[in-house]
């Protein structure tokens, strides 16, 4: 199992969603979170002052799969995440040891 972590724009998660769920991923977990990356953050005008976004929104896209799905959803999510501008964001995929359903007690991939 592999957990993909993705961090992406936030108006790209529906089809970030509907992508992952084509290829077969039945659940994920959303956060919206703040960072930056190569972007700097940016400057905006607010009642004629101007200040830095030093943080710019984002949101994390989380999903435990079966490690014969991780290629499928990494194309998913990029294809689907993909604007060509700066900040689309990254991809992680990190190992699982163990999952366990809390109210089956079902382990590993019949827990995902």
């Amino acid at each position: 199992m592999k957990l993909i972590t993705s961090i992406i724009k936030p108006f790209k998660l529906d089809e970030v969603r509907e992508a992952l769920a084509e290829v077969g991923v039945t659940g994920l977990t959303v956060t919206e979170v703040k960072g930056f990356g190569r972007q700097k953050g940016h400057t905006e005008l607010y009642r004629g002052a101007e200040y830095v976004v030093d943080f710019l929104p984002k949101v994390k896209v989380e999903v435990v799969i079966p490690d014969d799905l991780v290629e499928a959803a990494i194309e998913a999510i990029t294809k689907a995440a993909h604007t060509g501008k700066i900040g689309d964001g990254k991809i992680f995929v990190s190992p699982i040891e163990q999952a366990i359903r809390i109210r089956t007690g079902e382990i590993n991939d019949s827990a995902v």
